[in-house]
């Protein structure tokens, strides 16, 4: 573990054990999810998802030739992730809710925050913000993904990965991109970066919390 991600981790510790010790979630992981309560994550995990990119985007636009390698790292990144929010519709297609629904579905307060949020501080905080979205997603979904999708898959009796598609595979896909994320950590410049990084995953994950909560 490299030290700046090292620090990143202990400075976020706090974040990210509310998020993970939340009944709510405690509970969907065990147990599943009632099938309106699945849609309702997934219509919100709809945006977040398509912001995305868009996010990494304006950061990667704003990285000057000192972070060069964070820039080349998030073209990669976009290059991936590219389309995903499709996965997520097939998922809600899958339990019944039409594309034309997904779409059109307005994100609750804490999801626009959430997105706000990363979008004001890849333009406004600095660049390298992102990549604190990047760690809270991806730790997220690297070690609760797995289990979250199979206890869902249970409780609502889905086939195959028909519903379940894009969290089921983005548990093994973000634990590989937690180690890329943890190599690219050693190129961040200076306290600033690394303050700005800190705080977007301590908002992510504060964010994350409050979206699962009211589901």
């Amino acid at each position: 573990m490299s030290s700046v991600f090292g620090q990143l981790v202990v400075r976020t510790d706090e974040a990210r054990r509310q998020f993970e010790t939340h009944p709510v979630l405690l509970a969907a992981v065990a147990d599943g999810m009632s099938l309106p309560r699945y849609r309702a994550l997934l219509l919100e995990l709809y945006h977040v998802v398509w912001h995305f990119n868009p996010v990494c985007a304006s950061a990667a636009s704003r990285m000057p030739d000192s972070l060069r390698e964070l820039r080349y790292f998030l073209y990669e990144h976009m290059q991936e992730e590219s389309g995903h929010e499709q996965w997520v519709e097939n998922d809600l297609d899958a339990i019944g809710v039409d594309r034309t629904v997904t779409r059109s579905h307005a994100p609750s307060a804490d999801t626009l925050a959430l997105v706000g949020y990363n979008h004001w501080a890849a333009d406004r905080r600095h660049p390298a913000s992102v990549l604190g979205m990047l760690y809270a997603l991806e730790v997220i979904a690297s070690v609760y993904g797995g289990p979250f999708s199979a206890a869902v898959k249970e409780s609502l009796l889905l086939e195959g990965e028909r519903g379940i598609s894009f969290i089921a595979s983005h548990a093994t896909m973000d634990a590989k991109h937690m180690a890329e994320l943890r190599e690219i950590m050693v190129s961040v410049p200076g306290a600033d970066a690394l303050d700005a990084i800190a705080e977007s995953a301590t908002v992510n994950f504060h964010h994350l919390t409050r979206i699962v909560e009211a589901i």
